[in-house]
């Protein structure tokens, strides 16, 4: 079957790039386990080598670390520093380190991690916080974006672009470092723990990546669906996504309103011990309106009052495997986009040999429950060129936005790279079945 005649392929590809890196923790350890006796250790003995060199092999040596990493990342020997500092509760009591020695001390409980030498999938897609320099009749978009590591370590991270006013999509160069933000709060609670971070200004939006940072994210930061919120005057941008553990999953909430500064916080309730849960960009009847999956088969609208607590016993049933390319499944690609026609859903069905499509659903705007039309075949299937990778027969999106009279849908190929296509919207509208 052939892809819908309304929706454009554009020859745009993100593909995973093996030579951005960031430092990481290092421990001797079995991670994410805390170190034990014999792990300390063997972090004091790396101490007293360091100890026992002279001021000028410290100096030297700490020269050969410089010119072998200086390049690849920023403010190193600042972040030497700042990890000697965090490793001195393992430490054995010891005299004071001078700078240098402290400096080399912390890069030996450092390593490079090359984020997303594997994949780098599942896009959403929002409007920039600051349209300057937008093209005539166009806009400025950021690109959510998962990248996976070794050992499958998801983290999240970013791409800057523009939409002209024909539709055509740029996307803007990546830079050649990567950071990962400073920890400025951090509040332990019942649910987990809510973390607030801080990239620096200088930092292009590109190079800046959310690495696990909890215990409930310690094996990934996946899927953020991100979504342009209005409150009233206010606009935020928030993101649900699933935090795994290795052993569980979660779902999570990021905020931030300048994609510089940004708070995870930890959602609580029923609903949020599954994945895949989307926002509504604003609120309906004065709640906050979510579309998830709780049953790892259909789709529910979820209704709440606080944006952080979500239950699924009152949840609505909205959406169920109707059609063939989704008899197996259904889920949301993203927070629902708002038409003068009502609320365009865009969704993923998988079917035979576990082939994942995407579709699409239109919502009543006051009543979201009443579903208006529903898509009949995929928008979106995979093209024999999109087959392979490291999830075969796989197109996923976790968020498109409307420039227009157009959708700009970014999604993922077979788990490995992400591609871009926009559709019309009056002619998606017209091949939906009410």
């Amino acid at each position: 079957m052939s892809q819908a005649s309304f929706l454009n392929r554009q020859g745009l590809h993100l593909r995973p790039d093996p030579a951005r890196v960031i430092v990481r923790p290092f421990k001797p350890a079995t991670e994410p386990r805390d170190l034990n006796p014999t792990d300390k250790m063997r972090a004091n003995h790396i101490v007293d080598r360091v100890l026992a060199l002279s001021s000028e092999a410290v100096a030297v040596q700490l020269a050969d670390v410089l010119d072998n990493f200086q390049g690849r990342h920023r403010n190193l020997l600042e972040r030497f520093e700042t990890r000697a500092d965090e490793m001195e509760d393992a430490f054995a009591k010891h005299g004071v380190f001078s700078k240098t020695q402290r400096q080399l001390v912390g890069a030996y409980f450092l390593s490079e991690y090359s984020f997303e030498a594997s994949a780098l999938f599942n896009p959403s897609i929002v409007p920039h916080p600051d349209q300057s320099g937008a093209p005539k009749g166009g806009s400025r978009f950021i690109i959510s974006l998962r990248a996976v590591g070794e050992g499958h370590v998801s983290s999240l991270t970013f791409r800057t672009g523009t939409i002209a006013a024909d539709g055509s999509l740029a996307v803007d160069p990546t830079a050649r470092l990567a950071s990962v933000p400073r920890i400025t709060h951090r509040v332990s609670g019942p649910d987990g723990d809510r973390v607030e971070l801080m990239f620096r200004p200088e930092e292009d939006l590109s190079e800046r990546v959310i690495f696990p940072i909890t215990e409930s994210q310690s094996n990934g930061i996946e899927d953020a669906r991100f979504v342009k919120f209005n409150d009233g005057d206010r606009a935020v941008y928030y993101a649900t996504y699933t935090a795994y553990s290795g052993r569980a999953i979660r779902s999570e909430l990021i905020e931030t309103s300048d994609f510089m500064s940004f708070r995870l916080t930890p959602l609580r309730g029923a609903a949020a011990h599954n994945k895949g849960m989307a926002l509504f960009p604003r609120k309906i009847g004065g709640r906050y309106a979510m579309i998830a999956r709780q049953d790892n088969e259909n789709l529910y609208l979820l209704y709440s009052d606080d944006l952080y607590t979500w239950e699924g016993g009152g949840g609505v049933p909205l959406l169920k495997p109707q059609f063939p390319w989704e008899f197996v499944q259904i889920g949301n690609c993203g927070s629902p986009i708002e038409l003068d026609e009502g609320w365009l859903l865009l969704t993923h069905g998988v079917g035979p040999i576990r082939k994942y499509s995407i579709g699409a659903a239109l919502l009543d705007k006051r009543d979201p429950s009443r579903v208006l039309a529903r898509s009949a075949e995929p928008l979106l299937r995979p093209e024999p060129s999109e087959r392979e990778g490291y999830v075969p027969n796989v197109v996923y999106t976790c968020g498109a936005m409307r420039h227009n009279d157009r959708i700009i849908l970014p999604y993922a190929v077979s788990d490995t790279f992400s591609s871009f296509a926009t559709i019309r919207i009056s002619a998606l509208i017209e091949a939906m079945q009410g």
